[in-house]
């Protein structure tokens, strides 16, 4: 278990991680996560058979850890983490993992979501979905946008 960003093929161990974001600080009161998974529909006719997402080493990493810097100045956090995984995976596997720490839970939840956000529509990652009829690469999607419009945020404008 790394610092703040971690980009890897490998899954991870929810428990695990939220253990060592938290280990040590005794101020810590809430800890909030989000786990988000391959589904195996997309909205589309015809199952998902297969997700891959690919990304570029260095600017992915940087690029959210600008989102978390940004997380720590709007919110009261003590913590955060956020690992993606990036290669191939199958329905149910886990893709990405938010948590954040704070004394309060409102500010835990609220960074987590607003990092949720801002990972969906900021961070450099490219996704294929592979169905019945072929595989096709998968546009952000305008909900993923309006979410971080409620945070002030015009995506146009969004930091890398």
């Amino acid at each position: 278990m790394g610092g703040r960003v971690e980009i890897r093929h490998e899954d991870f161990d929810l428990g695990a991680e939220v253990q060592a974001l938290r280990a040590g600080d005794g101020g810590i009161g809430a800890v909030v996560s989000f786990v988000g998974t391959v589904r195996d529909r997309d909205g589309a006719a015809g199952g998902v058979s297969e997700l891959e997402l690919e990304h570029y080493p260095g600017m992915t990493e940087a690029a959210i850890e600008v989102m978390i810097d940004e997380a720590f100045a709007r919110f009261d956090i003590r913590g955060a983490r956020v690992i993606h995984r990036i290669g191939r995976m199958q329905p149910l596997e886990q893709i990405v993992l938010v948590a954040v720490c704070s004394a309060h839970r409102g500010q835990a939840f609220q960074a987590c979501e607003f990092l949720m956000d801002y990972l969906k529509t900021q961070a450099p990652f490219w996704k294929k979905e592979t169905r019945p009829d072929g595989a096709r690469w998968v546009d952000a999607r305008v909900s993923d946008d309006a979410a971080l419009q409620r945070w002030g945020i015009d995506r146009r404008n969004a930091a890398p």
